[in-house]
């Protein structure tokens, strides 16, 4: 019922559904992209909940807890403490808290924002990957293309291991997707056909 009111909402404002999402896929680390503008997110939230995936974020543990304990929970977020359990350890990597949390649960698609900001970056963070290729699991490329308005998820990438090959995969997808505001939007320049 949601699925349908969510694609119906997305219908009403103009925007078509873009529906690559293999139903048998459990798991994935999911890029959405470009983020220039707290638009995004509306578009993105009810493409993903028309195509019926739920999404998770990782958020600070103590965000977890009373007031805002509840919402976070409502919205996705997984709370994640990197302090070391014993003292003398060294603090764990992002990577490797998001990696565990593909053994913990066997149905997560972990959502990022590698562009980290709404402001024009040249470099993104890449950290996705690398979970992606620890965790064993692929990595799912939603977007929101406002000259053609549509979104959803448009490609599953399957890492290879050949970091440079991937990438230019990845932002060679997202260099024909059009963002709210173009000036904001880049891909990672490293990786690039297209600059």
């Amino acid at each position: 019922m949601f699925e349908k009111l969510a694609e119906q909402s997305l219908e009403m404002m103009g925007w078509e559904l873009d529906n690559h999402w293999p139903l048998d896929l459990d798991q994935c680390v999911m890029i959405a992209a470009p983020h220039t503008s707290n638009w995004d997110a509306l578009y993105a939230r009810l493409a993903l909940k028309a195509l019926g995936v739920n999404v998770r974020l990782t958020i600070k543990d103590s965000y977890m807890k009373l007031p805002f304990g509840p919402f976070v929970r409502a919205m996705g977020g997984i709370g994640i403490d990197r302090t070391p359990k014993n003292a003398g350890e060294p603090r764990l990597s992002m990577v490797q808290v998001m990696t565990d949390l593909f053994k913990q649960h066997p149905k997560l698609v972990m959502l990022v924002t590698p562009e980290a900001t709404r402001a024009k970056q040249e470099q993104w963070k890449t950290g996705f990957y690398h979970v992606a290729i620890s965790a064993g699991v692929p990595i799912a490329l939603a977007y929101m293309d406002y000259a053609k308005k549509k979104t959803g998820v448009g490609k599953i990438v399957y890492p290879t291991g050949d970091y440079e090959k991937d990438m230019a995969e990845i932002m060679d997808f997202y260099a024909q997707i059009s963002a709210k505001f173009p000036e904001k939007f880049s891909v990672d320049t490293r990786y690039s056909n297209q600059s």
